[in-house]
């Protein structure tokens, strides 16, 4: 049974890779985690005005709390244009790293903006309103920045550029050669922008929203989803392919959509709507509740595992584990395949129920930085029972789940050891 299950991934392996080294996931993974900076600091921002709502005395600093709602509104707010520049950028880059991505980026930004309806102001002045600028227009940016970087380079390699003589400067010729690419696209948008603006929907955005976003919504960002994607990405990793590049970019926006969602509910003192997210599963499954096995590899009987423990608890601690993945190794490790595969599905179904029944605060959608220590690492969420639930996941229940798995390889291990032992005093 094993041999033909790992015969068929065997198979199946090189089209997994080639979906998780695909450019334009890759494209995706890439400008989404490029937006940290932004939404790190837009996060940060909505955490302060929360806080400085309870203090008390402290809701007369009326003028900070402005600044700092605006620096929300400029950052989450505003993440569909920071990510349309970012995917026409990192698409270029992954295609063809001889041509302009900073070029490219702006060009997707323009279609951004040509498709985007503007608004009338209370002063009769001309406005971009933010709806389409925030969460409801992640998918419009990520369509319209990977459609037209395609089709910049398209427009490149076809040759449709100025052409400038030689010793002119760098800079002056990627202008010149960037100017009929986005002459030719931003009338392309133009014409979708008048299309769209002709049917019941209005523009395109909303024509995204409606038709993709919601459902996918739906779909993907419920906790049976989640599930799904969990065990999948696991089963992935004990075969050795990388899970998390094959399936994060596909699930990252709608997931970091549902976060902003949530951030701009607490902004506006309201309860956030979503459980689950990007965050709630960054979180939850803190470097794949590795860290409960290497707590029990530093208490093993074999000598081996004892080693790969110490060697491996440091970074476990930071979320790094691929010292345990790949020292223990669990890569096609049977022995210990169902804790791998199956721990952290366990671990999001617990902190879901937990959440749903009011024991455990919902999450406010603050992203989780990668390399924070654990405990600290949930602590971004702005809540001390997100915190006790991380760190009983990973100290008490992830242990506990390993447990059993763990004991009777280390017990098979270490007799192993002492058979080898005697072997070479024998000799």
């Amino acid at each position: 049974m094993k041999e033909k299950i790992t015969a068929f991934f065997n198979k199946v392996s090189p089209w997994f890779d080639k979906l998780g080294t695909n450019p334009y996931l890759q494209t995706i993974s890439g400008a989404m985690m490029s937006t940290l900076g932004p939404v790190f600091i837009g996060s940060i921002s909505v955490l302060l005005i929360v806080l400085l709502n309870f203090i008390p005395g402290m809701k007369e600093l009326t003028a900070f709390t402005e600044i700092l709602s605006k620096v929300n509104q400029m950052t989450i707010g505003s993440l569909a244009i920071y990510i349309t520049i970012l995917m026409g950028y990192h698409l270029v880059r992954k295609l063809d790293n001889k041509e302009d991505p900073v070029s490219a980026g702006v060009i997707s930004l323009m279609s951004f903006l040509i498709i985007t309806p503007s608004g009338q102001m209370i002063d009769k002045t001309a406005g971009i309103p933010f709806t389409w600028l925030g969460s409801q227009g992640i998918f419009s940016a990520m369509i319209v920045g990977l459609v037209s970087a395609s089709l910049y380079l398209r427009i490149k390699k076809k040759g449709w550029t100025i052409k400038m003589p030689a010793g002119v400067p760098p800079m002056v010729t990627r202008m010149f050669e960037a100017l009929i690419p986005a002459i030719l696209i931003g009338i392309l948008f133009i014409f979708i922008s008048f299309l769209f603006n002709m049917t019941s929907f209005g523009s395109m955005h909303q024509f995204v929203y409606s038709i993709i976003q919601q459902p996918l919504k739906g779909i993907g960002g419920s906790i049976g989803a989640m599930i799904f994607l969990s065990l999948l990405q696991q089963i992935l990793w004990f075969f050795g392919i990388h899970g998390t590049n094959v399936i994060m970019p596909l699930v990252t926006p709608l997931w970091m959509a549902m976060d902003v969602e949530n951030l701009n509910a607490v902004q506006a003192g309201q309860v956030p709507p979503n459980i689950v997210g990007l965050a709630f599963f960054s979180i939850m499954t803190f470097g794949g509740l590795a860290l409960g096995l290497v707590v029990l590899m530093l208490r093993a009987k074999s000598k081996q595992f004892r080693e790969v423990g110490k060697i491996s608890i440091l970074p476990a601690l930071f979320g790094i584990t691929e010292p345990v993945i790949f020292g223990m190794p669990l890569v096609l490790n049977f022995n210990l395949a169902i804790p791998f595969i199956t721990n952290n599905t366990i671990a999001l179904i617990l902190a879901y129920f937990l959440t749903k029944m009011g024991l455990v605060a919902r999450f406010i959608g603050v992203q989780s930085i990668f390399g924070l220590p654990v405990g600290l690492h949930a602590a971004v969420e702005g809540s001390l029972s997100v915190i006790i639930l991380q760190l009983f996941i990973q100290f008490i229940l992830s242990p506990l789940l390993w447990y059993p798995w763990f004991k009777h390889l280390d017990n098979i291990t270490y007799q192993l050891e002492q058979e080898a032992a005697k072997l070479e005093g024998q000799s």
